[in-house]
């Protein structure tokens, strides 16, 4: 049984990934077309790997170390889904500014709507939520553990970057 539902979760993450990506290329061109710039080009294909290795090592932890859910695995769903909906509010909110590379449009002043109103990176909440909640719902504690501890070294780098950028562009209006 846990393979089947690991099988469900990794379709699902897979198609939410593609359209995820598809639509911040078409953001993306949009962006430069209005004038924005992109910014930490450098860190971005080390988010992209931790993307891609999190995953392969749930399998590995299901798979070949026989991880297995416990009782608790309808509360890790529980968080991964409203995870999922603080990502999707951000991602609604921020409209065509919602990328996932970061991308200075220097005219444009910061969103405060949305769940901006309360936080200021709601979708990296969210994916902090899913470090955790998504191995945590088949019991890979030690995926949890070690992507959690590497993803908050990634955000670490990525929101300097993006506060930076961000400087910059309020520097040149």
């Amino acid at each position: 049984m846990p393979v089947i539902g690991l099988c469900v979760y990794l379709v699902v993450l897979a198609l939410q990934r593609g359209v995820e990506l598809w639509h911040a290329a078409h953001n993306e061109r949009r962006l430069a077309a209005a004038g924005a710039v992109p910014h930490g080009d450098a860190h971005y294909p080390w988010i992209v790997l931790l993307h891609v290795l999190s995953p392969v090592s749930l399998i590995v932890e299901v798979v070949g170390f026989g991880a297995r859910p416990d009782h608790l695995w309808p509360g890790w769903l529980t968080v991964w889904l409203l995870a999922q909906a603080l990502r999707y509010w951000a991602v609604v909110t921020l409209g065509e500014r919602w990328t996932a590379r970061i991308w200075v449009l220097p005219s444009a002043p910061l969103v405060r709507r949305g769940p901006y109103r309360w936080l200021a990176h709601p979708n990296y909440v969210a994916v902090i939520a899913e470090f955790v909640a998504a191995p945590m719902m088949f019991g890979a504690w030690r995926t949890a553990v070690l992507f959690s501890v590497l993803n908050a070294w990634a955000l670490t780098i990525r929101i300097r970057t993006e506060r930076r950028a961000l400087a910059t562009a309020a520097h040149r209006e």
